[in-house]
């Protein structure tokens, strides 16, 4: 496996659509939310962004995958209002240090752990729920699905 390059940025505040998913974080429906997602965009005319998101609250490693708590989202670029279960906030400007992973998501845990030694190792802490931004769809080679995503911890230095 090559090396991870980690690097630290700052983001832009930014409006996203959003529904609320509780459980295993290999079980959420994807294709679900986004279908339902981009259809409420779409109806409301508000534009949305080209990539979609998903933040996590909860470590896998310390939660119950039962209890593991996700927002799955798009931005937004458009005012709009919460409807049913599609949620609107407001992500502040955050500094934060990321990662690319492109494999399938068994191969999760080995990025998020060069992520987090990358960050102990060069004085940060880890200081929010992870975001992941997809920026692309995932594709299936020989059987297994690849996720392209850039992974983000919002840190701060020690």
């Amino acid at each position: 496996m090559k090396m991870l390059k980690v690097k630290v940025e700052k983001t832009k505040p930014t409006t996203i659509a959003y529904v609320e998913h509780k459980g295993s974080y290999d079980e959420i429906p994807f294709q679900k939310y986004m279908e339902k997602l981009y259809g409420w965009a779409k109806e409301k005319h508000v534009r949305p962004g080209l990539f979609s998101l998903g933040i996590y609250y909860d470590s896998p490693d310390r939660t119950p995958p039962e209890k593991c708590r996700s927002e799955i989202g798009i931005p937004i670029y458009s005012e709009a209002k919460p409807e049913g279960d599609i949620r609107i906030k407001e992500m502040p400007a955050l500094e934060v240090a990321t990662i690319s992973h492109k494999g399938p998501s068994s191969d999760y845990p080995k990025t998020y752990d060069t992520l987090s030694k990358w960050i102990k190792e060069n004085g940060y802490e880890w200081v929010g729920p992870s975001i992941e931004t997809y920026t692309r769809r995932p594709k299936t080679v020989a059987g297994r699905t690849v996720v392209y995503a850039k992974v983000k911890a919002p840190v701060r230095k020690k």
